[in-house]
Formats: C-alpha cells, structure tokens, sequence
C-alpha cells in the first residue's frame, strides 16, 4: 500500500525538513545530509507510506500505533524537540500546519493532546 495523498505528502515534507534543520546543526554535513540522518529519513518516510492511516493520521506523537522501533522513535523524538522550534523560523507554513493537523484531529477523535 502507498499512501501519496496531499496528507502524507506534507507530514513527508514536515519530517524532512525537521530532519534537514537538525542534521545542518548537530553534524554540519557539508554534502546534505549525513549518513545516520539520511539513514532516518529514509525510514521515516518508509513509515509514512505504510501507514495504516492514510490521510486520516493523527501526528505521530499522537498516534495510537506505534510503528517506528524504539530506537528510530528515539533518534525521531529527539530531532523534533531540536527542530521542532527552529521550523517556524525556516518553514513557518509547514510548522503551523503540523500544529494544526495535530489539534484539527485530536478534535475530531476527542483525543486529548497531553504531550
């Protein structure tokens, strides 16, 4: 299943944007991204036409399935709270829409967002 709605093609822009801006200050690669956020990425985005949600996903913070392995989850949780503020600086459109999509369905399946 591959999932290419307008959806999933801006969390897949969110996420790698998010990685872009913390590999471009953690590692300083001069050639893009390094191996270890390249490694990410790809698997991030792997994730993101895999799942079982579709357009309808919450955030991933939010989602109740848990898809990524512990480790990349980590390696995902700690890019964000690095990036995750810088992004309304470099991508502000991008970032207000993650916010939104976040609260927008949290509200239709009357979840509350606690994190």
């Amino acid at each position: 299943m591959s999932n290419d709605g307008p959806r999933i093609r801006r969390e897949k822009r969110t996420v790698a944007a998010m990685i872009e801006l913390y590999c471009e200050e953690q590692h300083d690669s001069p050639d893009g991204l390094c191996a270890e956020c390249r490694t990410l990425h790809d698997y991030a985005m792997q994730r993101l036409e895999r799942c079982p949600f579709g357009e309808e996903k919450t955030t991933c913070v939010d989602c109740a399935v848990h898809c990524y392995k512990p480790a990349m989850r980590e390696r995902v949780r700690v890019v964000m709270r690095t990036a995750g503020p810088r992004m309304i600086w470099r991508h502000p459109v991008l970032a207000v829409r993650h916010v939104l999509d976040g609260r927008r369905l949290n509200a239709r399946t009357k979840t509350p967002n606690t994190k």
